[in-house]
C-alpha cells in the first residue's frame, strides 16, 4: 500500500514538471529559446524534447508502462543535467530547471527501480524461484 502511494506521488511530480514546460516548449517561449539555442538545438530540438516530455508523462501516468515512462523521462533528464553542466549553466532562474531536472530524474530513477516487473529483460532476473518443482 504504502509502496503504491509512493510510486503515484512520484509519477505525479514528475509528470507535472514535465506537462509544466510544454507550454514554454512549444509556443516558442524566449527562454526556452534561449536555453535551446545554447544547445545548438533551436527549434527541431526544443519540439522534439517536448513531444518526448508529453509521451513520458502519459508514461508515467498509465500502471502498466511506469518503467517506460521512467526511463524515457531519466533519459530526457540526463540530457538536461549535462547541458546544464556544460553550456547552459546555472545562473538565475536555470538553476531551479536544474533542481526540478533533477527532481525528476531522481523520481525517474526511484521508478523504474520500483517497476522493473515491467521491462520483459529485468522481469526473469528478479522472479522468485518456482519452490513448487
Amino acid at each position: 500500500m504504502m509502496k503504491t502511494k509512493a510510486s503515484w506521488i512520484l509519477r505525479i511530480f514528475a509528470a507535472v514538471i514535465f506537462t509544466q514546460t510544454l507550454y514554454f516548449k512549444f509556443t516558442g517561449h524566449p527562454d526556452s529559446v534561449e536555453i535551446f539555442s545554447a544547445l545548438n538545438m533551436e527549434p527541431g530540438g526544443r519540439i522534439l524534447i517536448g513531444i518526448l516530455e508529453l509521451v513520458s508523462a502519459i508514461l508515467l501516468l498509465v500502471p502498466g508502462t511506469v518503467a517506460y515512462g521512467a526511463i524515457l523521462a531519466w533519459g530526457i533528464m540526463s540530457g538536461a543535467i549535462i547541458g546544464h553542466c556544460t553550456e547552459i549553466g546555472f545562473e538565475g532562474d536555470l538553476l531551479s530547471l536544474f533542481l526540478l531536472g533533477v527532481g525528476v530524474w531522481v523520481c525517474a530513477t526511484v521508478l523504474l527501480v520500483m517497476h522493473r516487473h515491467q521491462l520483459p529483460l529485468l522481469r526473469h532476473t528478479y522472479e522468485k524461484p518456482d519452490s513448487s518443482a
